[in-house]
Order: C-alpha cells, then structure tokens, then sequence
C-alpha cells in the first residue's frame, strides 16, 4: 500500500501538481507504527484526478474526494480544501478548494495536519503537529471549540486517540470536550459505535474507559456503563471495589486478539447490577439477585442502540444471560456440564469467566476444570452427534408434537451421561418408554 500511495504521488507529481500523503499515515509513520491506509492531498481537481488514473471511484465528488485504485489498493485523493459552516455538525455547508497550508488547518488535531512527500522526503507542519507528536498531546488546530463544533465526533476522536496513542490531551482541547460533552448526542449510533470499538481495543481498553469517564463523555455514550461508578459490590466477593472498578480490572486482563464480542461482554456482563442492588438490613452484604436476566435486556437495548450486527447482540447478550452459570459448574451433573462445553459460544464465555475471576476473587479452579473437562470431551468425538432423530422417536409411537422434542431431549441427556452408549441401547430406551409416556398423554 505504501508503494502504491507513493506511485499515486509521483504521477501527480510528474504531471507539475502538488501532492502529499496527509493525515493519520503520517502521524503512523512519524511514531513507527504501520499506517492502516495512505490518503493523499493535492492541488489537482477532481477532473484532472481522473484524467491521470483510469480506475477511480467518486466517493464525495463535490468535496473533491476519490479513491485511486492503485497496484490492488485503494487510495484516497483530496483536492486541498477548506470548509465553512457546519449546519449538521458534521458535514460543511461550502467547500472551495486552498492552497496546502489552509487545507492542514482546517483539520482536526495538530497530529493529523502533517503533510508528508515521499518522493522528496519532505515533511511540512503548519500546524506544529510535530511538536505534539514529540510531547504525546492531542491538541485541537486553532480554537477546539470551533473544531468541535464542526464535527461533534471530534470529541470522542480526541478520548480514542489518546487511549490508542498513549498521549495526553492538552488542557484547552480538553476542557473543550468536557464543557461540550453532550453535544456528542447529536452524533448517529453508527459513527459512535465505529469510534467505540476503536477505543475498547485490547491494549488501552482500560485507559480508554478512564478517559471516557474523565471527559464526561462516558455519562452520554454509555450511561448504562455510567452507571458502575459508584456501585459498591461486597469485598468478600469483590475486594477490587465497585462494578465501576471489576469492568475496569477486566479490560486490562484482556488478551489482545481479543474480538469485540469479548470486549463488549466484558463490559455489560454486569450491566444489570445498578438496577438490582439491595443491601441485607441484617448482614450489610449487597447483593444483585437476577442481575444476569435484567443485564440481559439492558445489554440488547444498548447494543441495538449502537447498530451492532445481529449476530454479535446475540452472542453478548446470551454471555450475560448465562455469566452467572459458571459458578454451579463443580456441581453440574456431567450431561448438563457437556451441554454448556457444546454451546457455540462456550469459548466466548470461558474467557469472560476467567477475566470475571482475574478481576475479582482470582481463583481460578472452575477455569481449570473447565478446561479439562472440553479437552476430555473433546477426545469423544462419539458424543457430539446425536444417537437418535425425531423420525426414530416417532417410529417409537410417540404422534408428532412437543413430545417427540421432549423424548429427544431425554435420549440426549442420557446419552451426554453416558447412560446410553450406542443408537441400539437409544432405540431399545425409546421402544422401552414410548408406550408408557405415549399414554401419559392421552
């Protein structure tokens, strides 16, 4: 991809344009890291764009923005311009096309309006985004309130930057987003969500929530998550303090290829605790009874709210549905234990039980059994594939209806047992109770 955005600069180049890669690849480049993509500024309009590269695709025609496809990869080219009037907060009203330097102020942050040429190795800073970089500082360009004005998602920009870099935020652009933190609502659910999950990575998960929290942001994306700050847990099972504080512990734990179902599970599977907390008049203890089916419904309504695919809801909401679960594991009878190692999202919810135990008592003996008893399980594969079928219970005489379901249910728990072994001892129970349970029906 480097090559191919360097190529896309020279032709400009060669053709008497002014070309640059701007924005976050230079940021990238300038702290070591590998740039997720290369944008490239220029002098030429779009017109002239498209005459000079044959594979283009107009992705905002009327800001002067396209993507070059170059060598397999896409590329995207802007004609330097400047914006006015921000009537949505996000999109400018006008545009008319600048030199470079007014193109680098109009940008976001100091650290983004660095403009680099690969060709002659030259970096250009109007806007002292060098400096920032030198001093870990996310700093408006020019007035912060004026830049978030422009584009309230500014605001959570800023907290995700600094979470992701490591940086501080300067005071000014801080204040900035605190005194206009419930401007963010304006934002859709889309664009919050996308910077969400940018900011929940594995590695700075945890001093992104702090950030969040710090900037009052927090109270307005997330109140749910809010809403952890000040709920006390009992130090006999929570030593680490409020839920606030477990989230917090959990979100450091997490391992970094970790996928955002893990992420988002690690932060709502105690989203029901607010709203169920009690304290026992005679012990002091507090306790959160049903805190997993209430955290269930809140966790859904948040997600919903965020726009997450269908399939991730699911997966999150069945991990805090059942979180709780894990606790009766030492005393689960063995088939009811292999059905929860057979559920699709078991290693989805044997790391969240583990980070749950890391952030709160530490023991970790129900992680271990678990683990050994999927690697038992595993080394049967005889018993992952059901004995019998609905058709074999309905040959047994049992009539079509809720009841061949039930008999099914009852061959797979004798089976999951290993009370029956083979399909012959299956048939043979089926042909032994169908009768007997048959007539219990009528």
């Amino acid at each position: 991809m480097r090559e191919a955005a360097k190529a896309v600069v020279e032709r400009l180049q060669s053709r008497g344009f002014e070309a640059y890669w701007a924005g976050g690849c230079v940021r990238d480049q300038l702290l070591g890291r590998e740039p997720a993509d290369y944008d490239v500024a220029t002098n030429a309009r779009v017109e002239e764009i498209e005459r000079l590269f044959p594979d283009t695709i107009a992705v905002g025609r009327a800001f002067g923005v396209l993507i070059v496809r170059w060598g397999g990869h896409s590329i995207q080219t802007a004609t330097f311009r400047a914006e006015s009037d921000y009537t949505d907060h996000r999109r400018p009203d006008s545009v008319r096309f600048c030199d470079a330097q007014e193109d680098a102020s109009r940008r976001d942050f100091t650290i983004n309006g660095l403009f680099f040429d690969p060709v002659s190795a030259t970096l250009h800073d109007w806007t002292g985004g060098q400096s920032d970089l030198h001093a870990k500082r996310i700093r408006a360009i020019g007035n912060p309130v004026d830049r978030f004005a422009e584009d309230h998602l500014r605001m959570l920009r800023a907290v995700r930057l600094a979470a992701q870099l490591g940086f501080d935020i300067d005071e000014q652009t801080f204040n900035a987003v605190k005194n206009r933190a419930s401007d963010i609502r304006s934002v859709s659910s889309e664009r919050i969500r996308d910077e969400l999950l940018k900011l929940f990575q594995p590695q700075h998960a945890a001093h992104g929530l702090d950030l969040l929290r710090d900037s009052g942001l927090l109270s307005e994306v997330l109140p749910e998550i809010a809403s952890f700050i000040g709920c006390a847990q009992s130090p006999e099972f929570h030593p680490e303090g409020t839920v606030y504080e477990h989230v917090r512990l959990m979100l450091s734990r997490l391992p970094v290829d970790a996928a955002p179902a893990l992420v988002w599970s690690v932060l709502l599977h105690d989203v029901g605790k607010p709203v169920t907390a009690t304290v026992d008049a005679q012990s002091g203890q507090i306790r959160f009874l049903g805190h997993e089916s209430v955290g269930a419904v809140i966790a859904e309504r948040v997600l919903v709210r965020l726009r997450f695919p269908r399939k991730e809801i699911e997966e999150i909401v069945f991990c805090v549905s059942h979180h709780m679960q894990f606790k009766d594991v030492p005393e689960m009878r063995k088939s009811t234990l292999r059905r929860v190692l057979m559920r699709p999202t078991f290693r989805l919810e044997l790391e969240l039980h583990r980070l749950d135990c890391l952030a709160s008592s530490g023991r970790m003996e129900t992680v271990k059994l678990l683990e050994e008893e999927s690697a038992l399980l595993a080394a049967r594969p005889e018993l992952l594939p059901a004995l019998v079928t609905g058709a074999d219970v309905i040959a047994a005489g049992i009539p079509e209806g809720q009841r061949v379901g039930t008999m099914l249910a009852q061959v797979r728990e004798l089976q999951l047992g290993e009370e029956l072994r083979t399909r012959e001892e299956a048939l043979a129970w089926l042909r032994e109770n169908a009768p007997k349970r048959s007539g219990e029906l009528i």
